[in-house]
C-alpha cells in the first residue's frame, strides 16, 4: 500500500480536555479536517464521555471515539484512504502505541496535559510523569516532531527541551 492508501492525519494532538473551544474551532479550520477521532482506551470505555464527545464536534466535522486497537484497524482500512482527520489523545503513551501499530505520525502537537499528583509541570499547560516522559522519549527516538502549543498562533516549543529541564 502506498501513502495515498491511508487516511491523512492533518493533526495529531495530545490534549486531555479533548474536544473543546480551540480544538472545535481553530484547529479544525486550520487543519481542514472532516473528522475528529479521539483515540483512547479509557474514553472509549466510558459511554457517557464517549456520547458527549461525539456531540460537540463543530458543524461539518464528525467526531468519533475509538480505542487504540480500533484506530490501527481504521487507519489500515482503504475505505478511509485520503480522508483528512485530526487525532486527539489524552496522553503520549496512546500515541506511542498507535505508532508501534504502524500508524504514520510525523508530528505531535502537545496542547494540554493537566497537573495531577505525581506529575511535574513543564510549562503552564503541560505536566508529565515518568510514564509520559518515557513515551515522549520513544516518539522522539523515532524522529517524530513533538511540539508544544495551546493554539496554532503560539510559538512552537520543543517538548524534549522542556523535559530536559526537569530530567536531571
Amino acid at each position: 500500500m502506498g501513502p495515498n492508501d491511508y487516511m491523512v492525519i492533518g493533526l495529531a494532538r495530545i490534549d486531555d480536555r479533548l474536544i473543546h473551544g480551540q480544538v472545535a474551532t481553530r484547529w479544525t479550520k486550520e487543519t481542514n479536517v472532516s473528522r475528529i477521532i479521539v483515540v483512547s482506551d479509557e474514553v472509549a470505555a466510558d459511554t457517557v464521555r464517549k456520547t458527549l464527545l461525539t456531540q460537540v464536534a463543530p458543524p461539518g466535522v464528525t467526531a468519533h471515539v475509538v480505542d487504540v486497537a480500533k484506530m490501527i484497524r481504521v487507519y489500515n482500512n482503504p475505505k478511509y484512504a485520503g480522508e483528512r482527520v485530526m487525532l486527539l489523545f489524552t496522553n503520549p503513551t496512546d500515541v506511542e502505541r498507535l505508532v508501534e501499530g504502524g500508524v504514520k505520525i510525523t508530528s505531535v502537537n502537545v496542547g494540554g496535559m493537566a497537573f495531577r499528583q505525581g506529575k511535574t509541570q513543564v510549562n503552564n499547560a503541560v505536566s508529565v510523569d515518568e510514564k509520559d516522559i518515557e513515551a515522549f522519549k520513544k516518539l522522539n527516538a523515532r524522529g517524530i516532531e513533538l511540539e508544544v502549543r495551546k493554539v496554532s498562533t503560539d510559538p512552537k516549543l520543543k517538548m524534549m527541551d522542556l523535559i530536559s529541564k526537569i530530567d536531571k
